[in-house]
Protein backbone atom coordinates (compact mmCIF):
# COMPACT_ATOMS: atom_id res chain seq x y z
CA UNK A 1 0.00 0.00 0.00
CA UNK A 2 2.85 2.65 0.49
CA UNK A 3 6.22 2.18 1.67
CA UNK A 4 7.49 1.24 4.86
CA UNK A 5 10.15 3.17 6.98
CA UNK A 6 12.11 1.83 10.31
CA UNK A 7 13.31 4.06 12.73
CA UNK A 8 15.40 3.21 16.06
CA UNK A 9 14.89 4.20 19.72
CA UNK A 10 15.28 3.76 23.19
CA UNK A 11 12.04 4.47 23.97
CA UNK A 12 8.75 5.66 21.85
CA UNK A 13 6.08 7.94 23.50
CA UNK A 14 2.83 8.03 21.82
CA UNK A 15 1.26 11.24 22.68
CA UNK A 16 2.35 14.65 22.98
CA UNK A 17 0.02 16.15 26.03
CA UNK A 18 0.97 17.31 29.46
CA UNK A 19 1.71 13.18 30.27
CA UNK A 20 3.76 12.64 27.43
CA UNK A 21 5.99 15.54 27.29
CA UNK A 22 6.42 15.35 30.84
CA UNK A 23 8.16 11.49 30.82
CA UNK A 24 10.02 12.67 27.29
CA UNK A 25 11.78 15.36 29.19
CA UNK A 26 12.57 12.45 32.19
CA UNK A 27 13.45 9.57 29.95
CA UNK A 28 15.39 11.75 27.51
CA UNK A 29 17.82 12.47 30.06
CA UNK A 30 19.38 9.26 29.85
CA UNK A 31 17.40 7.39 26.90
CA UNK A 32 17.33 8.56 23.50
CA UNK A 33 13.14 8.94 23.03
CA UNK A 34 10.62 9.66 20.19
CA UNK A 35 7.88 11.45 20.79
CA UNK A 36 5.04 10.80 18.39
CA UNK A 37 1.53 12.33 17.59
CA UNK A 38 -1.00 13.01 15.18
CA UNK A 39 -1.24 16.45 16.32
CA UNK A 40 1.61 19.30 16.79
CA UNK A 41 2.37 19.02 20.12
CA UNK A 42 1.32 22.32 21.25
CA UNK A 43 -2.57 21.23 19.86
CA UNK A 44 -2.73 18.42 22.45
CA UNK A 45 -5.98 18.90 24.53
CA UNK A 46 -3.93 19.25 27.63
CA UNK A 47 -3.82 22.97 26.04
CA UNK A 48 -8.04 23.04 26.93
CA UNK A 49 -7.68 22.74 30.94
CA UNK A 50 -8.59 25.54 31.73
CA UNK A 51 -8.93 26.11 36.18
CA UNK A 52 -5.77 24.87 37.63
CA UNK A 53 -3.66 22.06 39.04
CA UNK A 54 -4.28 20.64 42.38
CA UNK A 55 -1.25 20.70 45.33
CA UNK A 56 -1.90 21.28 48.53
CA UNK A 57 0.61 24.59 48.98
CA UNK A 58 -1.11 26.22 51.85
CA UNK A 59 -0.32 29.38 50.27
CA UNK A 60 -3.41 31.53 51.57
CA UNK A 61 -4.87 29.57 54.03
CA UNK A 62 -3.79 25.78 55.86
CA UNK A 63 -3.48 23.21 53.51
CA UNK A 64 -1.44 19.71 53.64
CA UNK A 65 -0.92 17.18 51.18
CA UNK A 66 -2.99 14.01 52.99
CA UNK A 67 -6.06 16.38 52.97
CA UNK A 68 -5.56 16.41 49.67
CA UNK A 69 -4.80 12.87 49.92
CA UNK A 70 -7.90 11.96 52.07
CA UNK A 71 -10.40 14.39 49.51
CA UNK A 72 -9.09 12.44 46.92
CA UNK A 73 -10.36 9.11 48.11
CA UNK A 74 -13.59 10.33 49.37
CA UNK A 75 -13.92 11.87 45.62
CA UNK A 76 -13.61 8.53 44.10
CA UNK A 77 -16.40 6.81 45.71
CA UNK A 78 -13.10 4.85 47.42
CA UNK A 79 -12.35 3.70 44.47
CA UNK A 80 -8.90 4.74 44.25
CA UNK A 81 -5.82 3.32 44.69
CA UNK A 82 -3.96 4.75 48.38
CA UNK A 83 -0.63 4.20 46.96
CA UNK A 84 -1.36 6.39 44.09
CA UNK A 85 -3.21 8.66 46.01
CA UNK A 86 -0.07 9.17 48.58
CA UNK A 87 2.22 9.44 45.67
CA UNK A 88 -0.26 12.00 43.62
CA UNK A 89 -1.00 14.39 46.35
CA UNK A 90 2.61 13.81 47.92
CA UNK A 91 4.46 15.02 44.88
CA UNK A 92 2.27 17.59 43.72
CA UNK A 93 3.39 20.12 45.64
CA UNK A 94 7.73 19.65 44.62
CA UNK A 95 6.04 19.15 40.96
CA UNK A 96 4.23 22.17 40.76
CA UNK A 97 7.42 24.19 41.85
CA UNK A 98 9.12 22.47 39.24
CA UNK A 99 6.90 23.71 36.58
CA UNK A 100 7.30 27.27 38.26
CA UNK A 101 11.12 27.23 37.90
CA UNK A 102 10.25 25.44 34.53
CA UNK A 103 8.67 28.89 33.57
CA UNK A 104 5.18 28.18 34.16
CA UNK A 105 3.75 31.74 34.23
CA UNK A 106 1.26 30.84 37.47
CA UNK A 107 -0.87 34.05 38.64
CA UNK A 108 0.24 35.04 41.79
CA UNK A 109 -0.97 36.39 45.67
CA UNK A 110 0.55 39.83 46.06
CA UNK A 111 2.95 38.28 48.55
CA UNK A 112 4.21 37.09 45.21
CA UNK A 113 3.76 33.03 46.00
CA UNK A 114 1.34 31.05 43.68
CA UNK A 115 -2.33 32.12 43.48
CA UNK A 116 -4.78 28.99 44.18
CA UNK A 117 -8.31 29.38 43.99
CA UNK A 118 -11.30 26.75 45.10
CA UNK A 119 -12.43 23.78 43.38
CA UNK A 120 -14.93 21.38 43.71
CA UNK A 121 -14.59 18.33 46.48
CA UNK A 122 -11.08 20.01 47.75
CA UNK A 123 -11.41 21.13 51.44
CA UNK A 124 -10.15 21.60 54.76
CA UNK A 125 -10.74 18.42 56.25
CA UNK A 126 -10.94 19.64 59.80
CA UNK A 127 -13.85 22.34 59.13
CA UNK A 128 -15.24 20.79 55.90
CA UNK A 129 -15.15 24.25 54.26
CA UNK A 130 -13.99 24.58 50.57
CA UNK A 131 -10.02 25.01 50.43
CA UNK A 132 -7.39 27.11 47.84
CA UNK A 133 -6.16 24.58 46.24
CA UNK A 134 -5.72 25.18 42.43
CA UNK A 135 -2.73 26.55 41.30
CA UNK A 136 -3.79 28.04 38.11
CA UNK A 137 -2.66 30.54 35.39
CA UNK A 138 -5.61 32.26 34.83
CA UNK A 139 -8.23 30.07 32.98
CA UNK A 140 -5.87 28.64 30.99
CA UNK A 141 -3.48 26.59 32.83
CA UNK A 142 -3.12 23.41 30.54
CA UNK A 143 -1.94 25.73 28.09
CA UNK A 144 0.85 27.10 29.79
CA UNK A 145 1.56 23.35 31.21
CA UNK A 146 1.81 22.06 27.71
CA UNK A 147 3.43 25.38 26.51
CA UNK A 148 6.13 24.95 29.02
CA UNK A 149 7.19 21.47 28.67
CA UNK A 150 7.30 21.59 25.16
CA UNK A 151 10.13 24.47 25.45
CA UNK A 152 11.48 22.18 28.38
CA UNK A 153 11.86 19.07 25.65
CA UNK A 154 13.39 21.23 22.68
CA UNK A 155 15.38 22.59 24.67
CA UNK A 156 16.69 18.96 25.66
CA UNK A 157 16.87 17.63 22.10
CA UNK A 158 13.95 15.81 22.45
CA UNK A 159 13.04 14.05 18.86
CA UNK A 160 9.53 14.83 17.98
CA UNK A 161 7.36 13.01 14.58
CA UNK A 162 4.66 15.39 14.55
CA UNK A 163 1.57 14.34 12.80
CA UNK A 164 2.57 10.94 12.71
CA UNK A 165 -0.64 9.01 13.75
CA UNK A 166 0.02 5.90 15.77
CA UNK A 167 -2.07 2.68 14.72
CA UNK A 168 -0.50 -0.34 16.02
CA UNK A 169 1.35 -1.92 18.94
CA UNK A 170 4.18 -4.36 17.98
CA UNK A 171 3.69 -7.13 20.80
CA UNK A 172 5.59 -10.02 20.91
CA UNK A 173 4.91 -12.73 23.50
CA UNK A 174 5.02 -10.61 26.68
CA UNK A 175 7.20 -8.07 24.91
CA UNK A 176 6.81 -4.72 22.94
CA UNK A 177 9.06 -3.84 20.34
CA UNK A 178 7.51 -0.70 19.11
CA UNK A 179 4.79 0.58 17.15
CA UNK A 180 3.62 1.16 13.49
CA UNK A 181 2.73 4.61 12.37
CA UNK A 182 1.38 6.82 9.34
CA UNK A 183 3.11 10.02 8.22
CA UNK A 184 -0.26 11.80 7.73
CA UNK A 185 1.42 14.03 4.98
CA UNK A 186 2.47 11.64 3.04
CA UNK A 187 0.41 7.94 3.58
CA UNK A 188 3.98 6.02 4.35
CA UNK A 189 3.59 3.88 7.26
CA UNK A 190 6.94 4.36 9.71
CA UNK A 191 8.00 0.91 12.02
CA UNK A 192 9.37 2.96 15.26
CA UNK A 193 11.48 -0.07 16.93
CA UNK A 194 12.60 0.66 20.49
CA UNK A 195 12.51 -1.29 23.65
CA UNK A 196 9.95 0.49 25.44
CA UNK A 197 6.77 2.06 24.73
CA UNK A 198 4.40 4.37 26.03
CA UNK A 199 1.21 5.27 25.13
CA UNK A 200 -0.38 9.00 26.64
CA UNK A 201 -3.00 9.03 23.79
CA UNK A 202 -5.83 11.05 26.55
CA UNK A 203 -9.72 9.96 26.31
CA UNK A 204 -12.59 8.79 24.34
CA UNK A 205 -14.78 11.59 24.93
CA UNK A 206 -16.26 11.43 21.07
CA UNK A 207 -18.19 8.30 22.22
CA UNK A 208 -20.85 10.80 23.00
CA UNK A 209 -22.84 13.52 21.37
CA UNK A 210 -22.09 16.13 23.77
CA UNK A 211 -18.33 15.92 24.90
CA UNK A 212 -15.85 18.66 25.95
CA UNK A 213 -12.92 16.70 24.20
CA UNK A 214 -11.43 17.49 20.57
CA UNK A 215 -12.19 15.67 17.52
CA UNK A 216 -9.04 14.06 18.16
CA UNK A 217 -10.12 12.15 21.23
CA UNK A 218 -10.31 8.73 20.08
CA UNK A 219 -9.05 6.74 22.63
CA UNK A 220 -6.55 5.24 20.06
CA UNK A 221 -3.63 4.16 22.58
CA UNK A 222 -6.30 2.37 24.84
CA UNK A 223 -7.93 0.73 21.77
CA UNK A 224 -4.61 -0.35 20.35
CA UNK A 225 -3.74 -2.11 23.86
CA UNK A 226 -6.83 -3.76 23.79
CA UNK A 227 -6.71 -5.31 20.57
CA UNK A 228 -2.88 -6.20 21.70
CA UNK A 229 -4.11 -8.16 24.81
CA UNK A 230 -3.91 -5.85 27.53
CA UNK A 231 -7.07 -5.79 29.91
CA UNK A 232 -8.58 -2.03 30.39
CA UNK A 233 -9.51 -1.46 34.17
CA UNK A 234 -12.82 0.70 35.34
CA UNK A 235 -14.50 1.46 31.82
CA UNK A 236 -17.71 1.65 33.66
CA UNK A 237 -16.49 5.44 35.08
CA UNK A 238 -16.84 8.21 33.10
CA UNK A 239 -17.08 11.61 34.27
CA UNK A 240 -20.04 14.05 33.02
CA UNK A 241 -18.39 17.60 33.93
CA UNK A 242 -21.38 19.43 34.78
CA UNK A 243 -20.82 22.62 33.03
CA UNK A 244 -20.60 22.43 29.44
CA UNK A 245 -21.99 24.67 26.99
CA UNK A 246 -25.51 23.98 26.22
CA UNK A 247 -25.44 21.84 22.82
CA UNK A 248 -21.74 22.45 22.46
CA UNK A 249 -20.38 20.54 25.39
CA UNK A 250 -17.45 23.42 25.70
CA UNK A 251 -16.29 22.97 28.81
CA UNK A 252 -17.08 25.94 31.50
CA UNK A 253 -14.44 25.50 34.11
CA UNK A 254 -14.69 24.87 37.88
CA UNK A 255 -12.42 27.73 38.59
CA UNK A 256 -16.17 29.61 37.73
CA UNK A 257 -17.99 27.77 40.84
CA UNK A 258 -14.25 28.23 42.73
CA UNK A 259 -14.52 32.15 42.35
CA UNK A 260 -18.12 32.53 43.69
CA UNK A 261 -20.08 31.72 40.73
CA UNK A 262 -23.65 29.39 41.13
CA UNK A 263 -25.38 27.02 39.54
CA UNK A 264 -29.52 28.81 39.58
CA UNK A 265 -32.50 26.00 37.73
CA UNK A 266 -35.26 27.70 35.84
CA UNK A 267 -37.40 28.93 38.83
CA UNK A 268 -34.14 30.50 39.96
CA UNK A 269 -32.96 28.74 43.20
CA UNK A 270 -29.86 27.86 44.08
CA UNK A 271 -30.35 23.66 44.11
CA UNK A 272 -27.11 22.66 45.23
CA UNK A 273 -27.89 23.93 48.50
CA UNK A 274 -30.76 21.01 48.32
CA UNK A 275 -27.75 18.09 47.18
CA UNK A 276 -25.07 19.61 49.00
CA UNK A 277 -25.98 21.42 51.68
CA UNK A 278 -22.20 22.22 52.93
CA UNK A 279 -20.12 22.69 50.21
CA UNK A 280 -23.08 23.84 47.70
CA UNK A 281 -21.82 24.33 44.11
CA UNK A 282 -18.49 22.98 44.81
CA UNK A 283 -19.37 19.40 45.45
CA UNK A 284 -17.62 16.99 43.14
CA UNK A 285 -18.49 16.37 39.67
CA UNK A 286 -20.44 13.36 39.55
CA UNK A 287 -22.58 15.07 42.41
CA UNK A 288 -23.28 18.34 40.43
CA UNK A 289 -24.30 16.47 36.87
CA UNK A 290 -26.70 14.13 38.46
CA UNK A 291 -28.44 17.20 40.44
CA UNK A 292 -28.41 19.31 36.86
CA UNK A 293 -29.90 16.26 35.46
CA UNK A 294 -32.21 15.24 38.57
CA UNK A 295 -33.39 19.31 38.07
CA UNK A 296 -34.20 19.13 34.38
CA UNK A 297 -36.20 15.61 35.10
CA UNK A 298 -38.02 17.23 37.05
CA UNK A 299 -38.72 20.45 35.34
CA UNK A 300 -37.17 22.75 36.87
CA UNK A 301 -34.53 23.30 33.68
CA UNK A 302 -34.54 27.15 32.05
CA UNK A 303 -37.68 27.18 30.27
CA UNK A 304 -38.50 24.08 30.46
CA UNK A 305 -35.59 22.90 28.74
CA UNK A 306 -32.65 20.65 29.59
CA UNK A 307 -30.57 22.95 30.83
CA UNK A 308 -29.49 25.32 33.89
CA UNK A 309 -27.84 28.13 34.41
CA UNK A 310 -24.19 29.12 35.70
CA UNK A 311 -24.28 32.65 37.06
CA UNK A 312 -20.84 34.87 37.49
CA UNK A 313 -22.34 38.45 37.20
CA UNK A 314 -21.34 40.46 39.97
CA UNK A 315 -24.87 41.27 41.30
CA UNK A 316 -25.44 37.41 41.66
CA UNK A 317 -22.22 36.12 43.67
CA UNK A 318 -21.85 39.17 45.92
CA UNK A 319 -25.34 38.49 47.20
CA UNK A 320 -24.10 34.77 47.94
CA UNK A 321 -20.85 35.61 48.87
CA UNK A 322 -22.67 37.98 51.45
CA UNK A 323 -25.07 35.48 52.41
CA UNK A 324 -22.39 32.92 52.78
CA UNK A 325 -20.84 35.15 55.54
CA UNK A 326 -17.69 36.21 53.25
CA UNK A 327 -16.29 39.69 53.42
CA UNK A 328 -14.52 39.34 49.53
CA UNK A 329 -16.17 41.04 46.38
CA UNK A 330 -16.14 40.74 43.03
CA UNK A 331 -16.56 42.90 39.46
CA UNK A 332 -16.26 42.90 36.10
CA UNK A 333 -12.58 43.87 36.50
CA UNK A 334 -11.55 40.35 38.93
CA UNK A 335 -14.17 38.36 36.58
CA UNK A 336 -12.14 39.52 33.55
CA UNK A 337 -8.60 39.14 34.50
CA UNK A 338 -9.32 35.79 36.09
CA UNK A 339 -11.69 33.62 33.53
CA UNK A 340 -10.35 35.52 30.41
CA UNK A 341 -11.18 32.79 27.65
CA UNK A 342 -13.65 31.83 29.56
CA UNK A 343 -15.31 35.31 28.73
CA UNK A 344 -14.51 34.71 25.23
CA UNK A 345 -15.94 31.44 24.69
CA UNK A 346 -19.44 32.62 25.95
CA UNK A 347 -19.23 35.77 24.13
CA UNK A 348 -18.32 33.91 20.72
CA UNK A 349 -20.10 30.85 20.98
CA UNK A 350 -23.29 32.21 22.66
CA UNK A 351 -23.37 35.69 22.67
CA UNK A 352 -23.71 35.73 26.36
CA UNK A 353 -21.50 38.13 28.34
CA UNK A 354 -21.29 36.64 31.44
CA UNK A 355 -20.24 39.77 33.62
CA UNK A 356 -24.51 40.54 32.74
CA UNK A 357 -25.91 37.30 31.74
CA UNK A 358 -25.80 33.91 33.59
CA UNK A 359 -24.34 30.97 30.96
CA UNK A 360 -26.37 28.04 29.76
CA UNK A 361 -24.72 24.61 30.87
CA UNK A 362 -25.52 20.80 30.85
CA UNK A 363 -23.40 18.18 31.70
CA UNK A 364 -20.90 17.02 28.93
CA UNK A 365 -18.73 13.89 28.34
CA UNK A 366 -15.40 14.74 29.98
CA UNK A 367 -12.74 12.18 31.41
CA UNK A 368 -12.12 8.58 31.70
CA UNK A 369 -11.17 7.44 34.97
CA UNK A 370 -10.98 3.87 33.78
CA UNK A 371 -8.07 2.98 30.93
CA UNK A 372 -4.68 1.06 30.24
CA UNK A 373 -3.93 -0.24 34.29
CA UNK A 374 -0.87 0.62 35.36
CA UNK A 375 0.97 0.84 38.72
CA UNK A 376 2.66 3.67 40.12
CA UNK A 377 5.48 3.87 38.06
CA UNK A 378 3.55 3.93 35.25
CA UNK A 379 4.23 0.09 34.03
CA UNK A 380 1.55 -1.36 32.22
CA UNK A 381 -0.53 -4.45 33.89
CA UNK A 382 -0.97 -7.45 32.24
CA UNK A 383 -3.81 -8.97 34.41
CA UNK A 384 -5.62 -8.70 37.53
CA UNK A 385 -2.68 -10.50 39.74
CA UNK A 386 -0.40 -7.29 38.78
CA UNK A 387 1.73 -8.76 36.50
CA UNK A 388 3.53 -5.94 34.21
CA UNK A 389 4.08 -6.59 30.88
CA UNK A 390 7.94 -5.21 30.56
CA UNK A 391 8.87 -2.44 28.49
CA UNK A 392 4.98 -1.12 27.84
CA UNK A 393 3.92 2.38 29.81
CA UNK A 394 0.71 4.44 29.90
CA UNK A 395 0.08 7.30 31.41
CA UNK A 396 -2.90 10.40 31.78
CA UNK A 397 -5.96 10.21 30.78
CA UNK A 398 -5.13 7.15 28.78
CA UNK A 399 -4.32 5.01 31.69
CA UNK A 400 -5.79 3.78 34.77
CA UNK A 401 -3.07 4.09 37.93
CA UNK A 402 -5.48 3.99 40.00
CA UNK A 403 -5.94 7.27 41.64
CA UNK A 404 -9.26 8.66 40.32
CA UNK A 405 -11.32 5.24 41.14
CA UNK A 406 -14.87 6.16 40.09
CA UNK A 407 -15.38 10.19 40.24
CA UNK A 408 -11.81 12.14 39.61
CA UNK A 409 -11.73 15.96 41.56
CA UNK A 410 -11.33 18.97 39.10
CA UNK A 411 -7.49 20.07 39.27
CA UNK A 412 -6.20 16.00 39.31
CA UNK A 413 -6.32 15.37 35.76
CA UNK A 414 -3.24 17.87 35.38
CA UNK A 415 -1.14 16.85 38.46
CA UNK A 416 -2.13 13.31 37.59
CA UNK A 417 -0.32 14.48 33.80
CA UNK A 418 3.03 15.67 35.50
CA UNK A 419 3.31 13.21 38.04
CA UNK A 420 3.03 9.97 36.35
CA UNK A 421 4.11 11.15 33.40
CA UNK A 422 7.55 12.13 35.48
CA UNK A 423 7.45 8.43 37.45
CA UNK A 424 6.60 6.63 34.33
CA UNK A 425 9.30 8.62 32.14
CA UNK A 426 11.93 7.85 35.05
CA UNK A 427 11.52 3.56 35.06
CA UNK A 428 10.97 3.91 31.44
CA UNK A 429 14.78 5.48 31.21
CA UNK A 430 15.74 2.73 33.87
CA UNK A 431 14.17 0.31 31.77
CA UNK A 432 16.14 0.85 28.46
CA UNK A 433 19.20 1.17 30.51
CA UNK A 434 19.36 -2.41 31.32
CA UNK A 435 17.32 -4.13 28.50
CA UNK A 436 18.79 -4.99 25.22
CA UNK A 437 16.98 -3.87 22.06
CA UNK A 438 14.73 -6.90 21.11
CA UNK A 439 14.66 -8.10 16.78
CA UNK A 440 11.64 -7.19 15.05
CA UNK A 441 9.16 -9.95 14.08
CA UNK A 442 8.88 -10.24 9.89
CA UNK A 443 6.80 -7.78 8.52
CA UNK A 444 5.50 -6.38 11.80
CA UNK A 445 3.23 -3.69 9.78
CA UNK A 446 1.69 -6.02 7.79
CA UNK A 447 -1.74 -6.69 9.63
CA UNK A 448 -2.55 -3.01 10.29
CA UNK A 449 -1.54 -1.70 6.64
CA UNK A 450 -4.05 -4.92 5.92
CA UNK A 451 -6.85 -3.07 7.61
CA UNK A 452 -5.93 0.20 6.03
CA UNK A 453 -6.16 -1.17 2.60
CA UNK A 454 -9.58 -2.35 3.59
CA UNK A 455 -10.75 0.50 4.49
CA UNK A 456 -9.77 2.39 1.17
CA UNK A 457 -10.73 0.12 -1.22
CA UNK A 458 -14.16 -1.20 0.59
CA UNK A 459 -17.08 -0.45 -2.19
CA UNK A 460 -19.48 0.83 0.36
CA UNK A 461 -20.74 3.61 0.32
CA UNK A 462 -21.46 3.44 4.13
CA UNK A 463 -20.20 7.21 5.51
CA UNK A 464 -18.23 6.77 8.93
CA UNK A 465 -19.85 9.96 10.15
CA UNK A 466 -23.15 8.30 10.00
CA UNK A 467 -22.11 5.23 11.76
CA UNK A 468 -20.45 7.64 14.50
CA UNK A 469 -23.68 9.20 14.92
CA UNK A 470 -25.24 6.11 15.36
CA UNK A 471 -22.82 5.20 17.90
CA UNK A 472 -23.01 8.68 20.19
CA UNK A 473 -27.08 8.47 20.03
CA UNK A 474 -27.69 5.22 21.41
CA UNK A 475 -24.22 6.16 24.26
CA UNK A 476 -25.97 9.22 25.30
CA UNK A 477 -29.33 8.04 25.73
CA UNK A 478 -28.33 4.70 27.32
CA UNK A 479 -24.93 4.85 29.27
CA UNK A 480 -24.83 8.38 30.07
CA UNK A 481 -25.33 10.38 33.72
CA UNK A 482 -27.96 7.35 34.66
CA UNK A 483 -28.24 3.68 33.24
CA UNK A 484 -30.18 0.61 33.68
CA UNK A 485 -30.06 -2.72 33.18
CA UNK A 486 -32.65 -1.70 30.02
CA UNK A 487 -30.55 0.94 28.39
CA UNK A 488 -27.61 -0.74 28.59
CA UNK A 489 -28.66 -3.84 27.25
CA UNK A 490 -30.40 -1.73 24.75
CA UNK A 491 -27.09 0.02 23.71
CA UNK A 492 -25.22 -3.24 23.41
CA UNK A 493 -27.75 -4.48 20.91
CA UNK A 494 -27.40 -0.98 18.96
CA UNK A 495 -23.58 -1.23 19.23
CA UNK A 496 -23.27 -5.02 17.68
CA UNK A 497 -25.17 -3.26 14.44
CA UNK A 498 -23.14 -0.32 15.00
CA UNK A 499 -20.43 -2.68 14.64
CA UNK A 500 -21.60 -4.32 11.66
CA UNK A 501 -22.54 -1.46 9.85
CA UNK A 502 -18.88 -0.24 10.33
CA UNK A 503 -17.14 -3.37 8.48
CA UNK A 504 -19.45 -1.61 5.36
CA UNK A 505 -17.44 1.76 6.23
CA UNK A 506 -15.88 3.46 2.79
CA UNK A 507 -14.19 6.30 1.91
CA UNK A 508 -14.27 8.67 -0.82
CA UNK A 509 -10.72 10.42 -0.50
CA UNK A 510 -8.82 7.62 -2.22
CA UNK A 511 -5.29 9.55 -1.72
CA UNK A 512 -1.84 9.15 0.30
CA UNK A 513 -1.81 12.75 1.56
CA UNK A 514 -3.58 13.92 4.53
CA UNK A 515 -6.41 11.29 3.82
CA UNK A 516 -8.17 12.46 6.82
CA UNK A 517 -11.50 10.57 5.60
CA UNK A 518 -9.20 7.35 6.05
CA UNK A 519 -7.78 7.93 9.41
CA UNK A 520 -11.54 9.23 10.93
CA UNK A 521 -12.94 5.90 9.56
CA UNK A 522 -10.10 3.99 11.56
CA UNK A 523 -10.51 6.17 14.54
CA UNK A 524 -14.66 5.43 14.71
CA UNK A 525 -13.30 1.63 15.21
CA UNK A 526 -11.31 2.85 18.42
CA UNK A 527 -14.11 4.16 19.54
CA UNK A 528 -16.68 1.61 19.02
CA UNK A 529 -14.24 -0.42 20.63
CA UNK A 530 -13.99 1.61 23.90
CA UNK A 531 -18.18 2.01 23.96
CA UNK A 532 -18.96 -1.44 23.60
CA UNK A 533 -16.12 -2.26 27.23
CA UNK A 534 -17.72 0.56 28.93
CA UNK A 535 -20.80 -0.59 28.66
CA UNK A 536 -20.33 -4.19 29.22
CA UNK A 537 -18.74 -3.27 32.65
CA UNK A 538 -21.35 -0.82 33.01
CA UNK A 539 -24.23 -3.79 32.93
CA UNK A 540 -21.99 -5.86 34.88
CA UNK A 541 -21.44 -3.75 38.03
CA UNK A 542 -25.26 -3.87 40.03
CA UNK A 543 -24.23 -0.13 42.08
CA UNK A 544 -23.98 3.26 42.01
CA UNK A 545 -20.65 4.66 42.57
CA UNK A 546 -19.42 7.98 41.46
CA UNK A 547 -19.62 8.41 37.27
CA UNK A 548 -21.22 5.13 37.48
CA UNK A 549 -25.23 5.71 38.54
CA UNK A 550 -27.34 2.93 38.24
CA UNK A 551 -31.26 3.90 38.70
CA UNK A 552 -31.82 0.07 39.00
CA UNK A 553 -29.19 -0.15 41.69
CA UNK A 554 -29.47 3.23 42.50
CA UNK A 555 -27.21 2.43 46.35
CA UNK A 556 -23.25 1.93 46.71
CA UNK A 557 -22.63 -1.82 47.27
CA UNK A 558 -19.05 -1.85 48.83
CA UNK A 559 -19.98 -5.85 50.25
CA UNK A 560 -19.80 -7.16 46.40
CA UNK A 561 -18.47 -3.99 44.13
CA UNK A 562 -15.71 -2.83 46.20
CA UNK A 563 -13.52 -3.84 43.64
CA UNK A 564 -11.88 -2.78 40.21
CA UNK A 565 -12.83 -4.48 37.00
CA UNK A 566 -10.62 -5.36 34.54
CA UNK A 567 -12.13 -6.24 30.84
CA UNK A 568 -10.09 -8.28 28.59
CA UNK A 569 -11.32 -9.03 24.69
CA UNK A 570 -10.83 -12.88 23.88
CA UNK A 571 -12.09 -14.60 20.91
CA UNK A 572 -14.66 -16.07 22.49
CA UNK A 573 -15.56 -12.60 23.81
CA UNK A 574 -16.09 -10.62 26.98
CA UNK A 575 -14.43 -11.58 30.18
CA UNK A 576 -14.57 -9.96 32.86
CA UNK A 577 -12.28 -9.72 35.88
CA UNK A 578 -11.33 -8.35 38.86
CA UNK A 579 -9.05 -7.00 41.39
CA UNK A 580 -8.90 -5.48 45.02
CA UNK A 581 -9.11 -1.96 45.92
CA UNK A 582 -5.98 -0.53 48.27
CA UNK A 583 -7.19 0.76 50.90
CA UNK A 584 -4.51 1.16 53.13
CA UNK A 585 -1.88 3.63 52.66
CA UNK A 586 1.46 1.69 54.20
CA UNK A 587 3.60 4.37 54.48
CA UNK A 588 1.17 6.28 56.65
CA UNK A 589 -0.02 3.43 58.42
CA UNK A 590 -3.37 4.64 57.90
CA UNK A 591 -6.53 2.33 55.89
CA UNK A 592 -9.48 4.47 54.18
CA UNK A 593 -12.87 3.16 55.35
CA UNK A 594 -15.66 3.76 52.77
CA UNK A 595 -18.41 6.29 54.15
CA UNK A 596 -20.89 7.74 52.61
CA UNK A 597 -19.76 11.43 51.17
CA UNK A 598 -21.70 14.13 52.65
CA UNK A 599 -21.26 17.68 51.46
Amino acid sequence: MAEVKVHTFDAVIVGAGGAGLMAALYAGRSAKVAVISKLYPTRSHTGAAQGGIGAALGNMEEDNWRWHAYDTMKGSDYLADADAVHRLCQEAIPTVIELEYMGLPFDRFPDGTISQRRFGGHTNNETGKPVMRACHAADRTGHMILQTLYQQCIKNDVNFFDEFHVVDLIRVGDSVRGVVAIEIATGDFHIFHSKAVMFATGGWGRCWEVTSNAHSLTGDGTAICLRRGVPLEDMEFYQFHPTGIFKLGILITEGVRGEGGVLLNGEGERFMERYAPSIKDLASRDVVSRAIYLEVQAGRGINGKNYVHLDITPETVNRYLEADGETRRIDRDYIEAKLPDIADFTRTYLGVDPVTEPMPVQPTAHYAMGGIPTDIDGRVLASADGTTLPGLYAAGEAACVSVHGANRLGTNSLTDLVVYGKFAGLDMANFCNTTELLPLPDDPAAEVMAEFARLLNNPSQVKAYEVRNQMQQTMTRNVSVFRTEETITRALVDLGQVREAYEGVGVEDKGRQFNTDLLEAWELGCLIDLAEVTAVSALARQESRGGHARDDFPERDDMNWLKHTMYLKTPEGHLLDYKDVVLKDEELGIEYVPKARVY
